[in-house]
């Protein structure tokens, strides 16, 4: 079954002169699978994620996400689809240095609203768990190591059950270590969820034991 569709896709910069970035960039996911793009700087897969992520909507083409056409939709629409079907993991995860732990990796689920907050509290634990972090619940997030806090933000991502988990260089401020547990902690989600991985990466290893390697170049897939 087809997650997501990203047909004919087109991105210009226009400064300091026009720019193609995204040449007719063309590719489905299927559930559950687990993808790596790839390509040196520059070449456009950072670019690509955030117009797949519904972020960057300043494009030519078609974006499609579980049978639903999102390109033309409105910001608040694209906004409350985001938080409901998609998860985000990135290279600085982004915690609040002040908050517990646990009230980190609740607050996607709080702004969604639809659950109770001790319901929300209970699954915060329960993705905690999955990920190895239930014991540092009631720590301060500014208290955790960088690769717990990596796993933390991952909980978080998996809050409200997404569809589709993006990663922008997950694993890119980590050692070889705790980016093996990364990897492993997705290919779980993957595997036993049934929920799809879509990775930017520089990381030759991670790519390498994905499912399915997209490889771009001067914004175009020249490997799929």
């Amino acid at each position: 079954m087809c997650v997501l569709k990203a047909t004919n896709i087109v991105k210009m910069f226009n400064e300091p002169e026009p720019f193609k970035v995204l040449d007719e960039v063309n590719f489905e996911v299927k559930k559950g699978e687990f993808l790596s793009v790839v390509g040196k700087s520059g070449c456009g897969k950072s670019t690509l994620l955030y117009i797949l992520s519904t972020m960057d909507t300043d494009y030519a083409g078609e974006l499609t996400i579980r049978g639903e056409k999102l390109t033309g939709r409105k910001q608040n629409y694209l906004a409350s689809f985001r938080n409901e079907h998609l998860g985000f993991v990135f290279q600085f995860h982004f915690l609040l240095p002040e908050f517990s732990v646990v009230k980190n990796v609740m607050l996607p689920a709080l702004k969604l609203g639809k659950y109770s907050t001790s319901e929300i509290e209970h699954r915060a634990l329960e993705k905690l768990q999955l990920v190895g972090m239930e014991a540092h619940a009631n720590k301060l997030a500014s208290r955790l190591s960088g690769g717990q806090q990596q796993r933390v933000a991952i909980a978080r991502a998996l809050i409200n059950d997404p569809a589709i988990i993006m990663g922008d260089e997950p694993t890119g401020n980590l050692d070889k270590a705790n980016s093996s547990k990364v990897f492993e902690i997705l290919q779980r989600l993957a595997i036993e969820n049934g929920q799809t991985i879509i990775a930017v990466t520089h990381d030759s290893e991670f790519a390498a034991n994905s499912d399915r390697i997209i490889e771009m170049s001067d914004g175009k897939i020249i490997r799929a």
